[in-house]
């Protein structure tokens, strides 16, 4: 969430940043709940105080004070109410975007930053060069669901371990994570209450099915206050994601591209406030260096504000070259979160005598789409930097 403090102290700038993000009239609507709530307050306050007699009370204090609980009363239940409306309308207010991130709303409006590799002519799609069933797979599951077999699934677990092992010689902690996790831990990161048609839930239990390792890395140090002397905490974590894709209908259609299920090996890092702009650009930095070592050409773009979702004040995308579609498509990101996903979590740190957020960025290292790029800009033949984690030097359909 947003510092509300800030946010008081300059609203006119906070407007500014988030009208960006198309959420100036969320913010306009939280700043009336919020001042609703500070209104009742002192009211409140009073007439706690005024229930509060020294001595032994007469019969008309007595009389005086049974009224006042009565006000009471009503006063502290009107206050709960515009408390949660407060919290309510303060839920639906995203991080405020950088100001390096470029105007606009939808992926056509990202600022190209650089270019690696050549991108190559027209190919095949990879369903026809990999092996996958997408037939069975949906009368097992439905649409949006496949199998990877035989040589096509090799290299789908050669490339996960290729970028744990990259991101472990980065100082990042590898882990396995659960995917399923508490609601606290889906509104802590933002994905609720912006996201939550996408997310998968098991009602019985009250527990949602993760669409990235984001929120199980985030939610480790829930409810923590941390060390300033041992920040920066760095993680990487491997995991099967499910999204339902709501609003997807009749895109990317054909083969693996847009899916349900899908495994991805995630980074993520705790830092102070002074380091995330850093810690941004090392993210990336991992990112490249996994991206070159497949030899996947791929362009790094910074997303345009109004595109960076929730908890994002900036974002940088890396799109691979796919020869079957002659475009770039998303690879991997990374996310400058600040202190937006910390104080929903309560993750704190000490900074000399106080307690602040932390901050929290979090990136892709590699994705199943990853290896769709391979099977298209290679045409069956695998990277070499895979071949030592059991992959074939040529893929057989």
């Amino acid at each position: 969430m947003i510092d509300a403090r800030a946010a008081r102290n300059d609203p006119d700038e906070f407007r500014r940043r988030l009208a960006r993000k198309g959420a100036a009239e969320a913010f306009d609507a939280w700043l009336a709940a919020d001042e609703r709530w500070r209104g009742l307050v002192p009211r409140v306050d009073d007439l706690r105080a005024r229930t509060k007699l020294k001595g032994k009370p007469t019969p008309e204090q007595l009389e005086e004070m049974r009224g006042v609980k009565e006000e009471l009363q009503a006063a502290e239940q009107e206050l709960a109410a515009a408390e949660e409306a407060r919290d309510a309308a303060l839920a639906q207010v995203p991080n405020p975007p950088d100001d390096s991130a470029p105007d606009g709303f939808d992926e056509d409006d990202a600022e190209e930053l650089r270019r690696i590799g050549e991108p190559g002519p027209e190919s095949k799609e990879h369903t026809e060069i990999g092996r996958f069933d997408m037939e069975r797979a949906a009368r097992l599951s439905g649409s949006r669901f496949g199998y990877l077999l035989g040589d096509t699934a090799l290299v789908a677990m050669a490339l996960y371990r290729y970028a744990l092992d990259t991101a472990v010689k980065h100082g990042h902690t590898p882990m396995l994570p659960p995917v399923l996790v508490r609601e606290e831990a889906m509104y802590g990161t933002g994905f609720f209450p912006t996201e939550r048609s996408n997310i998968y839930g098991i009602s019985s239990d009250d527990l949602y099915l993760t669409g990235t390792s984001e929120v199980a890395l985030a939610g480790l140090h829930m409810g923590e206050i941390l060390e300033a002397d041992e920040l920066p905490l760095r993680y990487t974590a491997f995991s099967t994601n499910f999204r339902r894709e709501a609003g997807a209908a009749g895109k990317d259609t054909r083969g693996m591209f847009r899916v349900h299920q899908f495994n991805k090996v995630e980074l993520f890092v705790f830092c102070e406030p002074g380091a995330a702009t850093d810690e941004h650009e090392r993210l990336v930095g991992i990112e490249e260096e996994i991206l070159r070592g497949l030899g996947v050409p791929y362009r790094v773009v910074n997303v345009a504000a109004g595109d960076l979702g929730a908890p994002a004040v900036k974002k940088y995308d890396i799109e691979g070259w796919f020869p079957a579609q002659q475009r770039y498509r998303e690879l991997t990101s990374a996310s400058n979160t600040t202190d937006f996903q910390a104080r929903r979590l309560g993750i704190r740190y000490r900074a000399g005598k106080d307690l602040e957020p932390v901050n929290t960025l979090n990136g892709t290292a590699t994705t199943d789409r990853s290896l769709l790029a391979i099977l298209e800009n290679f045409g069956g033949d695998v990277p070499d930097v895979l071949w030592a984690y059991g992959a074939p030097e040529r893929i057989r359909a």
